[in-house]
């Protein structure tokens, strides 16, 4: 069986999305896989069914289906509103693709001769058989797998039938209480050889995210202990974009949970490979390894300060940029940020795929002086703003004591006449041999 998931088509990633599970396709039908579950998050938001995005899901879904009858869960509302996946229903592939997008089992019944079956065969709609509850009562006559599906829980709903307060508690409890109602058909289900799969979208307490963060808190759908409960041979789960797994037992009554991680490489500072699962159901139990895809390259070089364009010639040129998606970050005060060339950066890594520029500026932090508003004296003012930001007052002072008691004219004529001084002084031009006032314009 292929697991796939989060494959997040839409036009800001399509060209990453549809290369990886087009790869994805490809070896899944070389592995001639007998089915696949697409485990949520098939679209990175709605999408218009003419948009480029919509149209190469489209194909490649169609391609995966005339290979193998396939499974796709509805995954986090806000990546795939309620009501996207029913297209899915009508690709008319030569198998069913069944869309589970309510809490229910759902019975995948393959005969000898399926694989001969023509869309248009009336028995091609019978591969599938959905409970009508949230369980069958009994195993249902000539399942060859029985999968147990759980969608993206609206956390919105659950808020508002308990309160926003209890919602994130409550959730967990419920959906514990939910697996372990499966755990006696699952039991069933296995003493009559028919393996086992729960399907779900949602976050694992403990597990860790692309990023490398550890997902803790009260507001996760599942533990590992409650995913366990339910007694399905496989857990197969989407939402996490990092392929991570847990194990219990061993032969025969070995439980595996895994996500299966994104179909691609999305943001910058993933870790970990990308690709599907390919599990596989036997005798000795179940088993899941990684079909890696080809996903992007990202670098990302990070400066403390002002990009200095020397040191990322050197990092350039030490990298094969062909294909990789470069980020650059840096950290300036707000004084100077117009001093980082974006263009030059640019193109130092002409050789990149793509080159995103990230920077942060640190604003000026102003310290107001306590009651300065109250003082009416203009050089108290002063003086209490000298204090507040540390600065010398007396040189404020007798300026503001020349400029309250000096004629204007006298100001600027003792202005004019110090730069040529200066920069006599300093070995600049003769204002002789230039207009003074280009000489005063230099000097300033």
């Amino acid at each position: 069986m292929a697991h796939l998931s989060d494959l997040h088509y839409g036009p800001r990633h399509l060209e990453e999305a549809d290369r990886c599970f087009s790869a994805a396709v490809d070896r899944a039908i070389e592995l001639a896989v007998d089915v696949a579950v697409i485990s949520g998050d098939a679209t990175d938001h709605a999408l218009d069914l003419h948009a480029p995005a919509a149209l190469r899901l489209l194909a490649q879904v169609r391609r995966l289906a005339d290979q193998c009858p396939v499974l796709m869960l509805q995954g986090t509302c806000s990546h795939e509103p309620p009501g996207t996946l029913s297209v899915f229903r009508m690709l008319g592939s030569r198998h069913r693709v069944f869309v589970a997008d309510r809490i229910g089992q759902v019975a995948l019944i393959v005969s000898a001769s399926s694989r001969d079956l023509s869309a248009t065969d009336a028995s091609c709609a019978d591969l599938w058989l959905a409970s009508e509850g949230p369980r069958f009562a009994e195993v249902p006559p000539g399942a060859r797998a029985l999968f147990t599906c759980i969608p993206s829980i609206n956390k919105a709903a659950v808020a508002a039938a308990v309160g926003a307060t209890a919602a994130a508690e409550a959730q967990g409890e419920q959906l514990a209480r939910l697996l372990q109602g499966y755990a006696g058909i699952h039991g069933v289900a296995r003493a009559a050889d028919v393996p086992t799969l729960a399907v779900s979208h949602g976050t694992v307490f403990g597990c860790v995210t692309e990023h490398g963060v550890p997902m803790a808190g009260f507001d996760h759908e599942f533990t590992t202990g409650a995913l366990l409960s339910a007694g399905a041979q496989a857990t197969l789960l989407g939402h996490i974009h990092r392929h991570q797994a847990w194990t219990q037992g061993e032969g025969e009554r070995r439980q595996c949970i895994a996500y299966a991680g994104s179909i691609g490489r999305f943001h910058h500072g993933e870790q970990g490979d990308k690709g599907f699962l390919l599990w596989e159901f036997g005798p000795g139990g179940v088993d899941c390894r990684l079909e890696p895809t080809p996903a992007r390259r990202t670098l990302d070089i990070v400066f403390e300060g002002r990009p200095d364009l020397d040191q990322l010639r050197d990092a350039a040129s030490a990298q094969e940029l062909a294909g990789v998606s470069v980020r650059v970050r840096w950290t300036v005060a707000d004084e100077d940020r117009h001093e980082v060339d974006r263009g030059a950066i640019e193109r130092a890594l002409f050789a990149a795929a793509d080159v995103q520029l990230e920077g942060r500026i640190v604003p000026v932090v102003r310290t107001r002086a306590p009651g300065i508003s109250q003082l009416v004296n203009l050089a108290d003012k002063v003086r209490a703003w000298a204090t507040a930001t540390d600065v010398h007052a007396q040189p404020l002072l007798e300026c503001l004591e020349r400029v309250t008691t000096t004629e204007p004219e006298d100001i600027v004529a003792a202005v004019l006449a110090i730069p040529d001084a200066g920069a006599k002084a300093q070995g600049g031009l003769d204002p002789a041999e230039k207009d003074p006032r280009l000489d005063l314009f230099e000097t300033a």
